[in-house]
């Protein structure tokens, strides 16, 4: 979605990435690699190159798996030898690390992530967001009855007009106060 977005459409994509690449066991991340572009390889923390491919193959391979991710590897010996290998890869012979194919839009929409216009958007997003939700759980709009896009949107226009109505009521002042009965 984000690539989409990004290079087919050219939108700055003002949404929140999830990246799932954090480890709870206290070993390094694939934060603490280096990605190197112009190789297209991964440095570690202890200098040793993760590759995706360490020969030249005759036919040329895509690189992505099923799942649209690359997956890169260090040699068992590099890893053998690493002073940092308790730390990286205590229980396997050596490290591997995924990235997926979309990873260049991913890291636009981080740095997006971290600018003033984002932080304004993400506020003027709740806004809209409290509308719908308010539409989905006053005004029952949390499935159509209406079928067809006509009957969906008769439907939207129609809860959303009440929903503009009440809110007008509620700026309009109180002119006639309601008297208590004797």
């Amino acid at each position: 979605m984000l690539d989409w977005l990004i290079e087919k459409r050219g939108i700055a994509p003002h949404i929140p990435v999830i990246d799932k690449s954090g480890r709870k066991d206290g070993t390094f991340e694939r934060a603490d690699f280096t990605y190197d572009a112009e190789n297209d390889l991964y440095i570690c923390p202890g200098g040793n190159e993760l590759k995706q491919y360490r020969r030249a193959y005759k036919t040329p391979r895509s690189g992505a798996n099923k799942d649209e991710t690359i997956r890169y590897r260090a040699r068992k010996s590099d890893c053998d030898t690493c002073a940092l290998k308790e730390r990286c890869t205590p229980k396997e012979p050596q490290r591997k690390i995924t990235r997926s194919i979309y990873e260049t839009s991913r890291d636009i929409a981080r740095v997006l992530a971290q600018t003033h216009q984002y932080a304004v958007s993400r506020k003027l997003r709740k806004k809209v967001e409290m509308s719908f939700a308010h539409l989905k759980r006053i005004h029952g709009l949390g499935r159509l009855r209406l079928r067809g896009p006509c009957g969906a949107h008769d439907e939207f226009l129609l809860a959303a007009t009440a929903q503009n109505l009440k809110k007008l009521a509620k700026l309009a002042p109180n002119t006639n106060p309601v008297r208590k009965a004797a």
